[in-house]
């Protein structure tokens, strides 16, 4: 109430703020009672609209409250009812007499709509005949429609849970039946002009007629739908009428009594006849059935198949499925006969290929290249034909290793200055080569991989495991530890002389030839092929357990190469037996070195011990330059190095044989120089006899080895100042001159070496040299 007062007294201050607003006074009332009736009146409507809305929702909720107890009511009604029909068998009843009639009538209904089913199919059917064979195109039509309705029944059937068993076979029939029919009426028009023409007795130039060729379009007319739609290649109509006459020529000669049909004739009467007669024809299909296959499926989605526009791919196509029943029959007996299932699968891969290189035969798919004939035989028989074939290749490999003259070095193998491998080693190669010719046919990876490592690389493995016996047992004599177990009079008298060497020759040379050969053989396109494929397929899957052919991935890796699935560039499928038989040639070569070294050791025993090298010539007037005859005790070794030089030059490489000489020269070089230079006092003739065995030895070395004494160069430095004369011309360096250079300093040693020009000597090597000259024993 004082808030209102409040505003009331805030009103008149406003309205009343000086005596002249009292003149005004009536005015002012007049306008406070006529607001004052304006919100009396809203009010007054105000209070009228909330009892209205009072007297609604009372109404809303009464006939709620009517509702919901008149439901209750209708729900205890229908409970009571309910259990009264419960307990009641007259519903029961009812049904069961009402069942027969709504069956019969469900009966009527289904055969109704099954005769007006039939009725259409018939329609289609007459109205397909009606149209052939003057217009193949307009009986497509009605055909179509039927064999849409046969796809679709069948495809209702399934969702039915295979009712109407009948009808769906029945529809099926009838459209298979019609397009039999239909072929049947449209192949005997092209059989009447083919007759009345007398094919195939005419010339391969001939120009066929047009009735010839109307009949042939006719019949792809016809076939055009099914060529258009289906998953798969068909053959085309038209070529398999005119190819019938050669169907049943095959049947007379390659599959009756005559003895061509012999299984064993296929390859050198069947094969051939085939590829004889499609050569012959090839010319009649190109030039008269080529422009009509063009301008029926140029422009379609089959362009890119070589069977629908290549009509010599058709013929090829038309004849290929009697040779399929053919091979069906032949590989009964092939597969009991190993020798004949390998040489059939050779006839057969390689009949493929001359389809592919002599006619374009693809197959009908482009994209994906042609498994061939013999794709079809290795899906089934291909474990049979690896058995057969690693069989026979572990066999000729063993007979290879049998004779004994098979493990001698092929002098003639190579030109001179080229590694010698054994006969074995060669006769290897070429068995392994002609694996691969047997099996680089074969198109799908899994089975070339199989036959490079289960027979290729087997065959390599077990070489290899030979190789390193014969290492082992040449270790195994030759060792102390080894001499210790026992070793026999043969086995040591095999490595007399050349024994030795040619043992180890015999391992480096096939050891260097075989992974030479397997070098090449990885940049040959096969092995490429076949490697890139195998990167291909070990990056890209990801079941590692079945890389390939049944393998895993860690298997064929460890058989082929570690770069397998990897990003390394430079791997090839043969890496890890390369690696492996290079690893015996390096043990090969290693053992070489060591048995020259050790041959020289024992050679030059006697001549290390001479004590006559301080022996004084008492006739001062002989020039000891003049000695011609070398040592007593260098003749044992020269000879056998000769021996041993000839021997392996003969044996080795140019590069090979020069680097085991050269370390075993050096060697030698040293050799001579701790037991010889060092270990002897010298007179001048005695220098000058050390001087001419050096000679000689260089001189024979020289001969086999050009620039081959530079391994020497050290020893023959250190004898040129070893000889040097105790008086020597005015310039010349004299014995007593280079002994007060030499012992001066460092400086002057140097410079008494320049003279001489002697570059491979230190000035303490000079001295020590020089020291060994009996005049300057002191």
């Amino acid at each position: 109430m004082a808030e209102a007062d409040i505003r009331v007294e805030d009103y008149l201050d406003d309205k009343l703020q000086s005596t002249t607003d009292f003149e005004h006074l009536d005015t002012l009332l007049s306008s406070v009672e006529y607001q004052r009736s304006q919100l009396q009146s809203q009010l007054d409507d105000a209070t009228r609209e909330l009892d209205d809305v009072r007297r609604s929702a009372e109404d809303r909720n009464a006939a709620l409250i009517a509702q919901i107890r008149e439901f209750e009511s209708l729900q205890q009604s229908i409970d009571i009812r309910l259990q009264i029909v419960a307990a009641s068998d007259a519903p029961d009843d009812a049904i069961r007499r009402l069942e027969p009639p709504m069956k019969r009538l469900h009966s009527v209904n289904l055969a109704h709509s099954y005769l007006v089913l039939l009725r259409d199919v018939q329609d289609l059917r007459q109205a397909a005949r009606a149209h052939l064979p003057q217009s193949p195109k307009a009986a497509l039509e009605p055909y179509t429609k039927l064999k849409q309705l046969s796809l679709r029944l069948r495809k209702l059937q399934v969702q039915a849970d295979g009712a109407a068993v009948h009808l769906v076979t029945y529809v099926e029939s009838v459209a298979d039946t019609l397009w039999d029919e239909m072929k049947k009426t449209m192949r005997g028009e092209l059989e009447a002009v083919l007759k009345e023409r007398g094919w195939p007795n005419v010339d391969p130039d001939l120009e066929v007629d047009q009735d010839w060729l109307r009949c042939f379009e006719r019949l792809l007319d016809l076939q055009a739908p099914e060529v258009l739609y289906s998953p798969g290649v068909v053959t085309l109509l038209p070529v398999d009428v005119m190819a019938q006459i050669f169907v049943h020529e095959f049947r007379f000669h390659f599959m009756s009594d005559k003895p061509t049909s012999l299984p064993q004739a296929i390859g050198t009467h069947c094969f051939p006849w085939l590829l004889a007669l499609i050569e012959k024809w090839e010319g009649f299909f190109q030039e008269n059935f080529g422009p009509v296959l063009a301008a029926k499926f140029s422009d379609t989605s089959v362009s890119h198949r070589m069977v629908y526009m290549d009509p010599v791919c058709a013929f090829v196509a038309s004849m290929l499925p009697i040779l399929r029943e053919k091979i069906a029959s032949t590989m009964a007996d092939a597969t009991k006969d190993p020798v004949f299932l390998s040489s059939l699968m050779a006839q057969l891969m390689a009949f493929d290929q001359g389809l592919r290189a002599g006619f374009n035969y693809d197959g009908g798919d482009a994209d994906n290249e042609w498994g061939g004939l013999a794709s079809k035989v290795l899906d089934e028989h291909f474990s049979t034909w690896l058995e057969a074939e690693k069989k026979f290749a572990l066999e000729r490999y063993r007979a290879i290793m049998a004779p004994s003259d098979s493990r001698n070095i092929d002098y003639d193998f190579a030109a001179g200055g080229k590694t010698k491998p054994t006969f074995a080693a060669v006769r290897v190669t070429d068995l392994l080569r002609s694996v691969t010719a047997q099996y680089e046919g074969v198109r799908r990876f899994s089975h070339k991989l199989r036959f490079l490592i289960d027979i290729q690389l087997t065959i390599l493995d077990e070489f290899h495991d030979h190789l390193r016996d014969i290492l082992e047992a040449y270790l195994g004599i030759t060792s102390t530890v080894g001499r210790a177990f026992g070793v026999t009079k043969e086995q040591l008298a095999a490595l007399e002389g050349t024994g030795a060497l040619e043992t180890l020759c015999k391992v480096y040379g096939s050891a260097d030839h075989i992974a030479n050969t397997l070098k090449d053989w990885s940049n040959e396109e096969f092995f490429v092929t076949l490697w890139e494929q195998l990167q291909m397929r070990a990056k890209s899957r990801e079941n590692q357990s079945n890389l390939a052919g049944g393998m895993s991935y860690d298997d064929v890796r460890d058989r082929t190469s570690s770069a397998v699935g990897t990003e390394e560039d430079g791997g090839v499928i043969f890496d890890e037996t390369i690696a492996a038989y290079s690893q015996k040639r390096k043990r090969a070569q290693e053992f070489l070195s060591e048995t020259l070294i050790e041959s020289h050791r024992k050679a030059f025993k006697a001549y290390l011990h001479r004590p006559q090298w301080s022996t004084i010539v008492d006739d001062s007037s002989i020039d000891p330059y003049q000695l011609t005859a070398v040592t007593p005790e260098l003749d044992e070794p020269l000879r056998i190095l000769r021996r041993d030089l000839e021997f392996l030059s003969r044996a080795l490489g140019t590069a090979v044989f020069r680097r085991i000489w050269r370390e075993a020269l050096e060697r030698l070089n040293s050799m001579l120089w701790s037991d010889v230079l060092m270990s002897h006092r010298f007179t001048a003739s005695g220098a000058v006899q050390f001087a001419r065995d050096l000679r000689a030895l260089c001189s024979l070395v020289e001969r086999f080895i050009p620039d081959g004494s530079s391994a020497l160069g050290g020893l023959t430095d250190a004898l040129r100042l070893l000889n040097l004369p105790i008086a020597a011309g005015e310039g010349a360096m004299s014995l007593r001159k280079a002994t007060d250079m030499m012992f001066t300093d460092n400086a002057e040693a140097k410079k008494a070496l320049e003279e001489m020009d002697i570059d491979s000597l230190t000035p303490a090597h000079a001295r020590q040299i020089l020291q060994r000259r009996v005049e300057n024993a002191e």
